[in-house]
């Protein structure tokens, strides 16, 4: 399966472990820099999801997304992100990916803009009988992060995602090129996702990084069962 990941914006907060511990699949710990773990709401632009090596569609595969997600690693040693959940405006990806991968997608009246260097995300839930959850998240670019820190790179450079399937925890490699990253200004973070994903309080202050992507093409594996090598 490929897509793009564009006009990305990575804001964190700094946890203690134990706190996320729980919301993880079995076999899988969180993942530690410092310390602590990080809990993430990245909001960006999906772009042509397809299967290779047909090309991506353009309408049905290109949509807005907002994503709540912890840092894991498995019992391999394999480093990797689990979502708590994923907002997305298409109703068929969000239902496909449901159904095929039991992955936490919701439906959502979402948009993306950009005014010159200044990015605004939005996103309000339309699926009935879900909790309300919202989020409207504005950044303005600066430069080009030359040399990303380690903790930079900690929190953006995961290529793998951890999920149960079928009763078992699997992970599903993905390949891309390392994010291209900037600094970022948070002008605005008015939501309430985080806590939806069973996280409250966490985003009730400043988060501890705000980075910007211009994004990258990725492709995604099969998954397997964490057990194997």
């Amino acid at each position: 399966m490929t897509q793009s990941w564009l006009d990305a914006t990575f804001l964190h907060w700094a946890v203690d472990p134990e706190a996320v511990a729980p919301l993880l699949p079995a076999k899988v710990r969180p993942d530690v820099v410092d310390g602590v773990t990080y809990v993430g709401l990245i909001a960006f632009r999906m772009h042509r999801i397809g299967w290779w090596p047909l090309p991506g569609m353009p309408y049905l595969g290109t949509f807005p997304e907002t994503n709540v997600r912890l840092y894991s690693v498995d019992e391999a040693g394999r480093r990797g992100v689990v979502f708590r959940s994923l907002e997305a405006s298409r109703l068929l990806p969000v239902a496909t990916a449901r159904t095929a991968f039991r992955l936490p997608y919701r439906w959502a009246r979402m948009s993306a803009y950009r005014y010159g260097d200044v990015y605004w995300y939005g996103s309000r839930r339309r699926e009935p009988g879900l909790p309300h959850a919202q989020s409207l998240i504005g950044v303005q670019v600066g430069p080009a992060i030359e040399t990303p820190s380690a903790l930079d790179h900690f929190l953006t450079a995961r290529w793998r995602l951890h999920f149960t399937l079928a009763g078992r925890t699997v992970h599903m490699p993905n390949a891309h090129p390392r994010w291209p990253l900037h600094q970022a200004e948070l002008l605005a973070c008015e939501e309430d996702l985080v806590a939806a994903a069973g996280l409250p309080g966490v985003s009730s202050r400043p988060p501890d990084s705000v980075l910007f992507s211009p994004g990258v093409p990725v492709r995604f594996g099969t998954p397997r069962a964490v057990s194997r090598d």
